[in-house]
């Protein structure tokens, strides 16, 4: 069946909430909110294979590690595993690590989570209730009246069983409540169900009550979720003895769009998943959230200087993979295969080198970390993250002359210039269309060696020495194609006695037509790379690479390889 020609008539458009003095539209963000990460209760519910529990366990310390001090571990009142694995986590829990688990609003069930949390340090006890209309009417038969009643109720039974009971007075409690739906939720509904909840719990500044408001099915622009957020923030009483906090889904690909904006519009808090993993089309994406502040000089105050044992983790637990072009994790997020994308990278690396080179030496910085991040195509540095240079740039039959530079810059040390770029990169496009698929770095370099670097010749013994005050004279042998080869030539420098010296050795007119040299490393350790360009009886010409101790055999190499394959 076609898709409708007008789908008003099957699909209303989500209304827009009355705000006219909105103010977030103005703000921006300066810092980073908390965090409460969901993968092991809503991540872990959406598995078609759910995690076991030693991959829980083993997903719960990663997150620790990465630095989550608010983690949702488990609806324990679902099952006995559920239950279990809450008891082991109140046992291997961080001090400063708060556990929270998801109750529905049934007393049997709180009870239930209630006890899970026994001799727990920090707990969250997290109920929620689904508040839309849509929701209360098909899936409950639920009056607005009667919604508030059984909050409020529920809300007191946990305040009975935790900060109001002395035997648990040992645990720091927190509690927070949902609106389920919130955002297809009347804003009046909300603030009435959470004012009279707020009520019941009896929250303090130092101690808030969470109110999470989440976008349970996406179903607007993120504009209007910020709105919704905004209206919540200004119209709540006591809004300093809260926590606002998020909870947005990714049905239509913009919750991190949603969970940004609806910050600016006040929230405090944000729940998601690492890589978005969640019902649907998922919880938003807390990697890309942390980062995208990152990115913008925020700490986000976790860390994923190791991003890919994030990646191994989450993959081994999940049984799913993260998309290749996922935001800062995918495989393929730092490469870039398009010839002007590499051309662009490339020169800027090369322009920062140059940058931090400068500011080092004059003592303007000491570490390059330093200088302000600013590469075409990159906002974030790989390294940063665990990422390899080598991956930034991939050479495949699209690719131009900077990519393949770049792989020999990374492997070889060897900057390239513009003419042998363009020279290569049609040896390494011909390759790339022949094979049929990428190129790996390895074989790259395997090419180039061989076009460039390697020859038939073997160099002998050989002397240069100043004749007529200014000119030079080249006196030595090669060894080719098994004989070895008297050479004799004259010239004003080392290179056109030598190229002067084949001309008569093998009977054909050898001229350079250009040259460039760099030093490779540093000290004791530095060598001379050479790139010359020759030609041979004014037809075709090559280039040819040397690289030695000694800049002068370093040319001589140079030349040998290019003039090999004349040959």
């Amino acid at each position: 069946m076609p898709m409708l020609k007008d789908p008003s008539i099957k699909y209303r458009k989500f209304p827009s909430i009355h705000l006219p003095n909105r103010q977030w539209p103005s703000k921006s963000l300066d810092k980073a909110p908390r965090w409460l990460a969901t993968d092991l209760r809503d991540g872990n519910q959406s598995l078609p294979d759910p995690m076991s529990v030693a991959e829980k366990e083993m997903y719960f310390d990663k997150l620790v590690e990465i630095g989550y001090k608010e983690i949702e571990v488990a609806f324990p009142s679902a099952s006995q595993i559920d239950f279990d694995f809450t008891r082991g986590v109140v046992a291997r829990a961080p001090e400063d690590v708060w556990i929270q688990v998801l109750s529905p609003c049934r007393e049997e069930l709180i009870r239930r989570t209630i006890e899970s949390l026994k001799g727990a340090k920090k707990a969250i006890v997290h109920l929620y209730l689904a508040t839309s209309e849509c929701f209360q009417r098909i899936v409950f038969g639920m009056t607005e009246d009667e919604g508030v009643e059984l909050a409020v109720r529920c809300t007191k039974l946990v305040r009975s069983l935790t900060k109001d009971d002395p035997s648990t007075a040992g645990t720091e409690w927190q509690y927070e409540f949902s609106p389920e739906t919130f955002s297809d939720t009347s804003p009046q509904y909300v603030i009435r169900i959470c004012e009279a909840v707020k009520r019941a719990w009896g929250p303090s500044e130092d101690n808030k009550i969470i109110f999470n408001l989440p976008a349970t099915v996406e179903m607007s622009t993120p504009n209007v979720y910020a709105d919704q957020i905004e209206y919540f923030c200004t119209h709540i009483s006591e809004r300093y003895k809260i926590c606002v906090s998020l909870h947005p889904h990714n049905d239509r690909g913009c919750a991190v769009a949603a969970a940004e904006l609806a910050q600016l519009a006040g929230a405090d808090r944000v729940e998601g998943c690492l890589f978005g993993n969640g019902e649907r089309t998922g919880n938003v994406d807390l990697v890309t959230l942390a980062l995208n502040l990152y990115t913008q000089g925020i700490s986000p105050n976790v860390d994923f200087s190791d991003i890919m044992s994030v990646i191994k983790v989450v993959e081994l637990c999940n049984k799913i993979p993260v998309p290749e072009r996922a935001p800062y994790g995918g495989q393929l997020v730092v490469s870039a295969f398009s010839g002007s994308h590499q051309d662009a990278i490339k020169k800027g690396f090369n322009d920062r080198e140059e940058i931090v080179r400068a500011a080092v030496r004059s003592g303007e910085v000491s570490t390059p970390d330093e200088i302000k991040w600013q590469i075409p195509y990159l906002p974030l540095d790989p390294k940063d993250i665990g990422r390899n240079y080598e991956a930034v740039i991939r050479v495949n039959s699209q690719s131009g002359k900077g990519g393949a530079a770049w792989i020999i810059l990374t492997h070889m040390g060897l900057d390239l210039p513009r003419g042998l770029q363009i020279a290569f990169s049609k040896i390494v496009q011909r390759e790339a269309e022949t094979v049929g698929r990428e190129l790996k770095g390895s074989e790259i370099e395997a090419l180039f060696r061989k076009e460039y670097v390697s020859n038939n010749f073997v160099l002998k013994e050989y002397d240069i020495i100043r004749v007529d005050g200014q000119g030079r004279k080249f006196l030595g042998s090669v060894e080719f194609d098994g004989r070895e080869i008297k050479l004799s030539g004259t010239g004003n420098g080392p290179i056109s006695s030598f190229t002067d010296a084949l001309t008569n050795g093998f009977g054909v007119k050898v001229e350079v037509m250009d040259y460039k040299e760099h030093a490779i490393g540093q000290g004791s350790n530095v060598r001379a790379s050479t790139f010359i360009e020759i030609r041979v009886d004014e037809k075709e010409t090559r280039w040819g690479v040397g690289i030695h101790e000694d800049v002068v055999q370093a040319s001589i190499l140079s030349v040998l390889s290019s003039f090999s394959h004349f040959l």
